[in-house]
């Protein structure tokens, strides 16, 4: 990347790893380092040999090394032109984004359209991320604790991130993604946009370009993957959110967090 990334991430400040130029290639390789500790620990026995690939948002990149798409550099290169052009993007406009917990889609669709705010992620039935205009979302969040919603959760991001907001970072996204050789998946991606699994180079491209302004539809994804036959979910990368959003989906679902050399070490005794 031209600048050494670990002193970002083992010295750097909060405030300057929450920049979106700088969390974007942060997580993305901190995601990376976990997946290849889990590869040098582990045999083929205790190797997870996934079905399908998903990530959220970001963390669908992360998704493309592991299956192959992309080299690790074209990877790294692509997150990090993704995050300064939605850094721009975010330096265009005064966005944010807020959680709903506890309103239904609908609801908070009309509630959206009246304030000119748009659903960014759909993370399960009871949680529902919203984006905007910094003072159309104060305003959403007033309307849905007005009309039922349990609680309302500004959060801490530098954009309004999936959303029209985001447009002008489209134009150099798609050229930075055409830049580059897209290979067939070596497992299925399953679509943030469609939550519908793609393996053709081609339409990952395509999924790419309109995830950045697109609604993530997380929970539809899980469906999509439960509905599978799918039963074990490994969420690898720093936290435990999409842990938590998958035992909200379904509660039978078996969930792993791999986020650090203890976590490896549990996943081969079990």
């Amino acid at each position: 990347l031209g600048r050494p990334l670990s002193k970002l991430l083992f010295a750097g400040s909060e405030d300057e790893i929450r920049e979106t130029m700088n969390a974007q290639p942060a997580i993305m390789v901190v995601s990376l380092a976990c997946h290849r500790a889990m590869e040098d620990e582990l045999d083929f026995d205790t190797m997870p040999h996934p079905s399908y690939l998903a990530g959220h948002s970001l963390g669908e990149y992360t998704a493309l090394a592991v299956s192959g798409v992309l080299d690790l550099k074209d990877t790294a290169r692509l997150v990090e032109e993704r995050g300064r052009l939605m850094q721009e993007a975010c330096n265009q406009s005064s966005g944010t984004m807020a959680a709903i917990l506890g309103l239904d889609q609908m609801t908070l669709e009309e509630i959206c359209r009246e304030t000119g705010t748009y659903v960014s992620n759909v993370n399960t039935v009871e949680q529902i991320v919203i984006s905007g205009e910094r003072i159309s979302v104060a305003q959403a969040l007033d309307l849905a604790l007005a009309r039922g919603a349990h609680k309302v959760i500004p959060l801490r991001v530098g954009g309004a991130f999936h959303s029209v907001l985001m447009e002008p970072a489209r134009e150099g996204l798609l050229e930075a993604v055409r830049s580059l050789t897209f290979r067939d998946a070596e497992v299925p991606i399953v679509a943030n946009l469609t939550g519908v699994p793609l393996t053709r180079g081609k339409d990952i491209q395509k999924e790419l370009i309109a995830q950045i302004c697109g609604c993530v539809q997380w929970k539809q994804s899980v469906d999509y993957m439960i509905n599978s036959g799918v039963s074990q979910f490994i969420e690898i990368g720093p936290g435990r959110a999409l842990c938590g959003m998958v035992k909200r989906i379904d509660r039978s679902a078996h969930v792993t967090s791999i986020s650090d050399m203890e976590s490896i070490t549990r996943l081969r005794m079990n």
